[in-house]
């Protein structure tokens, strides 16, 4: 559905212009997206992944297939971005404003790398890493 018709969020995308530090479309799955954050701000990310939302068409999979899936899977076509902890109730608010579930999965860490935990903070492997065009 999301790819014959997507939804573009412009709304929000203007929205965060003074919050986000930075933002990419969610096209090519979230650790190939979020990877590229990462890679030109030179940071690292820690995702929790019971945080992070997921197709209910995804549902009944194995666990780490779901996992693959929603993390290397793309055409989410969503916003995916990075803003300071004390721009958080002023997102909240954005979401609430235009009717959007926004999601919290993590945060940016210094060093490098995406790092992927449980509820109770154990690590996971992410397996994937999203579309490659250039593949």
């Amino acid at each position: 559905m999301r790819l014959d018709r997507p939804e573009p969020r412009v709304a929000l995308g203007l929205s965060l212009r003074h919050l986000a530090r930075a933002a990419i479309d969610l096209s090519d799955g979230l650790v190939g997206d979020l990877g590229h954050i990462l890679d030109r701000s030179r940071v690292g990310a820690e995702i929790d992944w019971s945080a992070v939302p997921v197709a209910p068409s995804l549902d009944g999979l194995p666990e780490p297939l779901r996992r693959r899936l929603a993390l290397a899977g793309g055409d989410d076509y969503e916003l995916l971005f990075t803003a300071a902890a004390e721009n958080r109730s002023a997102i909240e608010a954005i979401g609430g404003r235009l009717g959007l579930p926004l999601a919290r999965i993590g945060r940016i860490v210094a060093g490098e790398g995406l790092h992927l935990h449980d509820a109770r903070g154990r690590p996971l492997t992410v397996d994937g890493h999203g579309f490659d065009h250039f593949a």
